[in-house]
């Protein structure tokens, strides 16, 4: 199947340049994660969306379908929170735009959850969830994302830093209301907007976060 492209070299948007606060210019792609790299089952892999979905439906796709799923490719840059900042990856795979298409939201949802190998999640606001810059990538820069990266594939949510995007993504959880993930929980940001430096919990201003 062919690929569109959507080019997408996101600098903040009033143009003031492409390094949020704090950051810094990175050649290279340092690997970072939690735990140990999972095995990667093809037989027994599949991609789940539940929780408040428009059909109260769960859907599912063996890695098969999933991969078969029409194709984008978002270039964008890749903020992490270490502070440490890669400009202009191309990312491949699905956009986030097609399942929620695929497998629509309840009207009432505000928030997902990306869940991943070991029972790793992520939050995100539905609005950052539904931008077109949002991926489910498989490649980036033309290649196959290495295990260690987060093949076979892991959300990119260009727009928030990048521990909002779990590598091994395997859910994605609607929800009705916020929940903090795991980093969330413990003691980074709710939000994670890197243009306005949200790293930790503790700059959380009123409405940010969940309600205790």
């Amino acid at each position: 199947m062919g690929q569109s492209e959507n080019e997408q070299a996101r600098a903040h948007p009033d143009g003031s340049g492409r390094f949020p606060p704090g950051q810094r210019a990175q050649r290279g792609w340092p690997v970072l994660h939690y735990g140990p790299v999972p095995r990667f089952k093809p037989l027994s892999w599949d991609f789940q969306i539940f929780g408040a979905t428009a059909s109260g439906e769960k859907y599912s796709w063996n890695h098969e379908q999933f991969t078969a799923l029409p194709r984008s490719t978002v270039t964008a840059d890749f903020h992490c929170v270490t502070r440490f900042t890669m400009l202009g990856s191309r990312w491949g795979g699905i956009a986030a735009t097609t399942l929620l298409a695929l497998a629509p939201p309840a009207p009432e949802v505000t928030h997902v959850m990306a869940w991943a190998e070991y029972g790793y999640s992520a939050n995100l606001r539905l609005a950052d969830f539904a931008d077109a810059s949002t991926v489910f990538a498989t490649h980036r820069n033309g290649d196959p994302l290495t295990a260690e990266h987060g093949f076979p594939v892991r959300l990119v949510a260009p727009m928030l830093y990048a521990w909002k995007g779990p590598k091994w993504v395997r859910a994605i959880e609607y929800m009705t209301a916020d929940r903090r993930g795991f980093w969330e929980e413990r003691g980074y940001h709710n939000l994670g907007d890197p243009w306005s430096e949200q790293r930790y919990s503790y700059q959380e201003e009123p409405g940010d976060g969940p309600e205790p």
